[in-house]
C-alpha cells in the first residue's frame, strides 16, 4: 500500500502529524509513507526515519500535482484540509480521508464565545483521518528528527550557561501571541537560572533589548540558531517558556518541563502541548505542561490564528499576565 500524507504547513502543525506517520509506519509495515509540504519546512521532514519518500511544493501546485500522480496512490490522508489539497485530491483520484477542522465550532468560539470546541487534542483528530486503516493513537507522544551536524554541543555555550539554564521562545508569528517585551524583562529578572533566548531573525532586536535589560544571565540566540540548532537548545534546556507557536510543540516532542503563556488564542482549540499517554484533556493537563492564560475575559478568543494588533486596542490577554507566578513556577516555587 502507498499512501499520501498532506500537510503544507508550519513548523508546529507539521511537528503535530508526526504520530499519524510514526502509527502508520509501525501498525502498517508493508505500507510506503509519503509527505508532501512546502520546501520552506525540508529541515522538519527530511531527518523523519518515518517518512519513505517527501514532495515538496515550491512554486506550483501543478508540478506537485504532476510528481505526485506519477506515484498511483491508494490512499491520500488530509492533515491539512485546504482548498489546495482538495485540488491535489481531486487530481490524484485515489480514496482519501480528511482530519476534521472544527471550523464552524472555532467560529462559534471565536464570535460568540460558546464552549463547544470538544476536550481533544489536534493529534486525535489527525489520527482520526487514519481510522479506516485500522491506525490507532500509541500515545507515545510527538516525534522531532534532528538535522544531521545541528546540534549544538553544551560547550559551546557561554561559560555562565554551560551547567544549566531556561529557554525562553519570544516569537511567535503573529503579535497578539506575543507577551510585550516590557513584560518578558519584568519576567527574565525574575527567572533565577541563566537564560537563552530563541527567536528568528526578526526577533533579533527585541532580544538584544531584552539582554542589555536584564543582563550577563541572558544569551540572545535570536536569529543565531538553525530550527534543529534551536531544538536541541531547547533539549538541553532545564526548562522552557514558549508562547503558542512552534517551538512550543517541539519541546513537548523533545519531553521538556514547558511553561506556555498564551494571548489571543485559547488552548481549547487543541494545540496545547501534548506528551502522549500522559495527556490530560480539559484543565488538567500534563505535569510537565504549565499553562498561563488570562481567563474571564469576553473578548478571548479574538481569534483561532492572531493578528498584528489587539482588535480591542488594550491587549488583556497578555498585559494581565501576572509576572510574578509565571516567574515562580519558572523558578519551581509551588
Amino acid at each position: 500500500m502507498k499512501i499520501l500524507i498532506l500537510r503544507f504547513s508550519s513548523i508546529g502543525d507539521i511537528v503535530l502529524t508526526t504520530p499519524v506517520l510514526r502509527c502508520l509506519k509501525k501498525q502498517l509495515p508493508n505500507a510506503e509513507i509519503h509527505f508532501a509540504t512546502k520546501a520552506s519546512f525540508k529541515n522538519i521532514v527530511e531527518p523523519n526515519t518515518n517518512i519513505d519518500k517527501r514532495f515538496y511544493l515550491q512554486n506550483s501546485l501543478n508540478d506537485l500535482v504532476k510528481q505526485l500522480r506519477a506515484e498511483q496512490y491508494d490512499v491520500i490522508i488530509d492533515l491539512h484540509n485546504n482548498l489546495r489539497t482538495l485540488i491535489v485530491k481531486l487530481q490524484l483520484k485515489a480514496p482519501s480521508f480528511s482530519f476534521n477542522k472544527l471550523n464552524f465550532k472555532k467560529w462559534l468560539a471565536v464570535n460568540l464565545k460558546l464552549e463547544v470546541l470538544p476536550k481533544q487534542h489536534i493529534v486525535d483528530r489527525y489520527i482520526g483521518a487514519a481510522k479506516y486503516l485500522g491506525v490507532k493513537n500509541d500515545s507515545e507522544g510527538l516525534d522531532y528528527f534532528f538535522t544531521p551536524g545541528e546540534k549544538i554541543d553544551p560547550h559551546e555555550l557561554p561559560l555562565t550557561h554551560i551547567h544549566g539554564f531556561v529557554a525562553v521562545a519570544i516569537g511567535a508569528l503573529h503579535n497578539t501571541k506575543k507577551l510585550p517585551v516590557e513584560k518578558i524583562i519584568s519576567i527574565c529578572k525574575k527567572i533565577k537560572a541563566p537564560i537563552i533566548l530563541l527567536g528568528g531573525k526578526e526577533d533579533a532586536e527585541i532580544g538584544e533589548a531584552i539582554k542589555n535589560a536584564v543582563g550577563i544571565t541572558v544569551f540572545n540566540g535570536c536569529g543565531k540558531f538553525t530550527l534543529s540548532e534551536s531544538a536541541s537548545i531547547l533539549q538541553l534546556a532545564k526548562k522552557v517558556v514558549t508562547h503558542d507557536t512552534g517551538l512550543m510543540h517541539i519541546a513537548a516532542a523533545l519531553k521538556k518541563d514547558i511553561t506556555s503563556i498564551w494571548g489571543n488564542t485559547v488552548p481549547q482549540f487543541g494545540m496545547y502541548p501534548y506528551f502522549g499517554s500522559k495527556e490530560k484533556y480539559a484543565d488538567k493537563y500534563h505535569l510537565n505542561s504549565h499553562l498561563f492564560e488570562v481567563k474571564g475575559l469576553s473578548c478571548r478568543p479574538c481569534s483561532k490564528i492572531g493578528f498584528d494588533k489587539c482588535p480591542k486596542k488594550h491587549f488583556k490577554c497578555m498585559m494581565l499576565q501576572n509576572e510574578d507566578d509565571i516567574a515562580a513556577e519558572i523558578n519551581g516555587i509551588k
